[in-house]
């Protein structure tokens, strides 16, 4: 527990400069690392205002000491909290999640430098691009650059005396074409370093350079008559060409740019990052982030930058975002509205939504109890609930023509149907088709007899219906004493409106929407389970019927066959004899002859 006098004193010493500040509780374990721009304010607010959400107001009880530590700019702090969270990895910081050892494409320190994928990162003077997010990507660029530059794939040690000694001979890897024998010098070094040159520019997206050679190349070849060599050259310009057609998709000038966006729900962030080199994406990220002080998009955005930049080596000058947020110095931030640039956007936005998709599928199978939760996180935000709506029912009425007028109740609980708590009621007080009277009824009688019993209440009521069968509903809640204690609201099905109480403007749900599908789905439920039980009713009422015209035969008679016999069918085929046993001789002998 914090010493609020402890606390003040510490506050009150703080700088009023650009730094990181520390929280660590009373077994002197860090809580939370944070940035600020203005160090004495920001830790001052935790302490001089109520806060709004619970775990910001438990983690200010823990707090027992703050350290800080001043730096020069803004810029600096970002970068400083963000190495601080990897290294100290405070419980209230929001966890990054992806700690994956990510392939690169490695071309080597050496004479003749090799080109290979690796996991391992060496500080050996050797280039290393990447990381990529899958070694798929790493082949598929690998497999192009060596279908157009034939490379050594040895790992001879080419020093010019040993190739001057003739210490090495060709494989067959030259025999099939994919090198050119630099371990017997039949290539220079000069012309090796060309085709290095012009790969390390293919992998960063930029095939302008190669083209260029290729083209002048075919057409000398073409104006010497060596028209088979040039034919070879050709195939390396289409190889190129449809590579690059295949990775542009955007216009070509956008050049050495990064692009982050991110979708979010009430317990994770999903921070999608692309980076663009001459039109082509280069490389596709999305970081999964867990909230842990309901932290802003803003907030977790700006680490997110940060983080991924450092991760992937990003040294792009210019950033596309969907809103300012702060970064290092020196970055040019862009917030796109129209064109290009917007449908770039607009794609990581889309690769983050389907991230967001992919793990819901997954975490429904592995994390069933994460994925109910997430689910009532959402529900209560999207439907301005006090509580998470766990407990939900629903009410729907079924009549044709006002004969047999039944309702059904159906419970949904942790967003999954409760079928053993489903109920059925016969309308007993009104009489007719009268929908609204209906539903006032059976909410009456649903929940008195649930308080009568001493059961729980549900968070959530939903009405099927618009603004009469709510306001019905709400005239029983107000009887009861309920008005206020149980949330309501009515769905209408014409455009899947939600009505609150006293609200006249109805809420639209995204249609898409997690919440209004789980609302739809009790609606639906509802009214496969009342009408089931409304037919159920006036097939039952058709057989008594059948029965009841038989002369002498009446409503107890018919009641009484049918649950000896279970059937009209098993009645007609039955003999005298056992129709007697039920009914007596002389009905039976009437029954008998009515069906023979």
């Amino acid at each position: 527990m914090s010493n609020p006098s402890s606390i003040h004193v510490q506050i009150s010493v703080l700088p009023n400069n650009p730094g990181v500040y520390q929280f660590y509780d009373s077994d002197d374990k860090i809580l939370y690392v944070g940035k600020a721009k203005n160090l004495k304010k920001r830790v001052s607010s935790y302490f001089n205002k109520k806060q709004e959400y619970g775990k910001t107001r438990v983690l200010v009880k823990k707090i027992a000491s703050v350290k800080h530590i001043v730096v020069p700019t803004e810029s600096d702090a970002l970068l400083l909290e963000n190495n601080l969270i990897k290294k100290l990895l405070p419980r209230y910081n929001v966890l990054l999640k992806d700690d994956k050892s990510y392939p690169w494409i490695c071309i080597k320190n050496e004479r003749f430098p090799r080109v290979f994928p690796t996991r391992k990162h060496v500080k050996d003077g050797s280039e290393y691009y990447g990381p990529y997010t899958s070694m798929k990507t790493v082949r598929t660029l690998l497999d192009l650059v060596r279908g157009v530059y034939p490379l050594r794939t040895c790992n001879y040690d080419l020093s010019s005396e040993k190739i001057t000694s003739g210490k090495y001979k060709v494989c067959l890897e030259f025999h099939l074409g994919n090198c050119l024998g630099p371990c017997e010098g039949l290539q220079s070094e000069t012309d090796y370093h060309r085709q290095i040159d012009d790969i390390r520019e293919i992998i960063k997206g930029n095939f302008k350079s190669s083209l260029n050679y290729f083209k002048s190349q075919m057409k000398e070849l073409a104006s010497n008559m060596e028209f088979e060599k040039a034919q070879l050259v050709k195939d390396k310009i289409e190889i190129l060409e449809n590579y690059q057609a295949k990775s542009t998709v955007v216009n070509p000038k956008i050049n050495n740019v990064d692009v982050f966006t991110i979708i979010s729900d009430e317990t994770h962030g999903y921070v999608n990052f692309l980076q663009l080199s001459h039109g082509s994406i280069i490389r596709s990220h999305t970081m999964e982030i867990k909230k842990k002080l309901e932290e802003t998009d803003e907030e977790l955005l700006e680490l997110a930058i940060i983080e991924i930049r450092q991760r992937f080596n990003s040294r792009s000058k210019e950033i596309y975002l969907p809103f300012p947020v702060a970064v290092e110095e020196n970055i040019k931030i862009t917030l796109p509205k129209l064109g290009d640039k917007r449908r770039i956007l607009e794609l990581s936005e889309r690769n983050a939504r389907f991230f967001r998709q992919d793990r819901f599928k997954q975490i429904k199978i592995t994390d069933p109890d994460r994925h109910t939760n997430r689910i009532m996180a959402q529900m209560k935000a999207d439907l301005r609930l006090s509580k998470e709506p766990t407990h939900i029912e629903c009410f729907d009425n079924s009549n044709i023509q006002g004969s047999n007028p039944v309702a059904a109740c159906v419970v949904f609980k942790n967003g999954k149907p409760s079928k053993k708590d489903y109920r059925h009621f016969n309308i007993k007080t009104v009489e007719g088709p009268d929908d609204f009277a209906s539903m006032e009824e059976v909410v009456f009688r649903r929940y008195k007899r649930l308080l009568n019993e001493n059961e729980p209440l549900p968070q959530l009521i939903v009405i099927d219906g618009g603004k009469g069968q709510l306001s019905s509903s709400l005239k029983s809640l107000d009887i009861l004493g309920l008005r206020g204690k149980i949330a309501i609201i009515g769905i209408a099905k014409r455009l899947e409106e939600i009505y609150f109480p006293e609200d006249p403007i109805p809420l639209y749900l995204d249609k898409k929407s997690e919440t209004l599908k789980i609302i739809q789905q009790l609606r639906n439920e509802a009214h496969r389970f009342g009408i089931t039980h409304h037919r159920n009713r006036r097939s039952k009422g058709a057989i008594n019927s059948e029965l009841e015209n038989i002369e002498g035969i009446g409503k107890k008679t018919a009641e009484q066959l049918l649950k000896n016999f279970k059937s009209v069918k098993r009645i007609k085929e039955a003999s005298i004899e056992n129709l007697a046993q039920s009914v007596g001789m002389a009905k039976a002998k009437k029954i008998y002859k009515s069906f023979h």
